[in-house]
C-alpha cells in the first residue's frame, strides 16, 4: 500500500521501495488480512501479534549489505540455520528474532515465504 507514510519511510530509499513492494505483494498473497504499521524504524505486519517487518536496520556492515537492499525480520519459535540469516536473538525464551537481507525481488521466493508462513502461524499462536 504506497500511501503517504510508506512513501516517507522510503524517503532517501527510494531504491528499495520496488523491493518492498514485491515483498508486500506476496505477503499480502498469502495472508490478505494480514494487518501493517508504517513506523520511523519499520514497517510491522500482524495478525494477533507481529510475525514480520521490514527495515532498513543495519544487520552487516555497509560494505556487505547489496544496493538496493531490504531486512525482512521474522518471529520464530527456532533458530534458523539459514546462510540467509544476517543476525538472530533469542529476545525472550521460545522466540527468536531472524533478520534476512534481501537485495532482489527474486530473492522472495519459496524458502523465504515457507518461513514467513512460519512466523505468520507462531504470532497466530502466541498466548500474550
Amino acid at each position: 500500500m504506497l500511501d503517504a507514510d510508506t512513501l516517507r519511510f522510503f524517503d532517501g530509499h527510494e531504491e528499495a521501495l520496488p523491493l518492498y513492494e514485491a515483498f508486500e505483494a506476496q505477503l499480502y498473497e498469502l495472508f490478505p488480512d494480514a494487518g501493517r504499521r508504517v513506523q520511523k524504524t519499520q514497517i510491522t505486519f500482524f495478525n494477533r501479534h507481529v510475525f514480520a517487518c521490514a527495515s532498513f536496520q543495519r544487520v552487516k556492515r555497509k560494505a556487505e549489505l547489496p544496493s538496493p537492499f531490504l531486512v525482512i525480520t521474522l518471529g520464530l519459535a527456532y533458530p534458523l540455520d539459514s546462510p540467509r540469516v544476517a543476525v538472530k536473538c533469542e529476545p525472550y525464551p521460545g522466540r527468536w528474532t531472524t533478520h534476512i537481507v534481501i537485495g532482489g525481488a527474486d530473492e522472495i521466493d519459496d524458502e523465504l515465504l515457507s518461513w514467513l508462513e512460519e512466523a505468520y502461524a507462531f504470532a497466530e499462536a502466541k498466548r500474550r
